[in-house]
């Protein structure tokens, strides 16, 4: 099971950010949410889930989600994770996730939230080490 308060990062193993097509990296660049599935039990693909993310130089992708959404206890399964940039047909990748525990990186992705999305600016819904901390948020890559 996994602990409370991590964070995910999603890493495409079989796509790193040097060989992805531009498009995709223009997408990831430029998209304001990634669509997200991870794989139930029975090896069916969950609903797609629009969520806000962080996209950094090195070719990471940084979400958060709440500690006990079926997403999290996939992702904690060992459920690869499947993205769509930008709309549920956009470019697709594949990878794994992994918690984000260092929080002055959480707290960097809460700027970086701010930054994209006005709501996340007005200090709602955005990423927290706090929170973090007290198993209120996941935060991933």
């Amino acid at each position: 099971m996994m602990a409370a308060g991590l964070g995910w990062l999603l890493w495409p193993p079989h796509a790193p950010a040097a060989v992805l097509p531009p498009a995709t990296l223009a997408a990831l660049q430029t998209a304001e949410l990634i669509y997200v599935a991870t794989r139930r039990k029975d090896g069916a693909l969950s609903e797609i889930s629009p969520i806000w993310f962080m996209y950094t130089d090195d070719g990471k992708i940084f979400f958060s989600t709440a500690p006990d959404s079926w997403k999290a206890k996939r992702i904690a399964a060992g459920s690869p994770l499947y993205i769509w940039v930008g709309s549920p047909d956009g470019p697709m990748l594949e990878g794994t996730a992994a918690p984000v525990t260092d929080a002055a990186f959480i707290d960097k992705m809460g700027a970086a939230y701010a930054e994209k999305y006005w709501i996340a600016w007005l200090g709602l819904f955005k990423p927290r080490s706090g929170r973090v901390a007290e198993g209120k948020t996941v935060a991933t890559w």
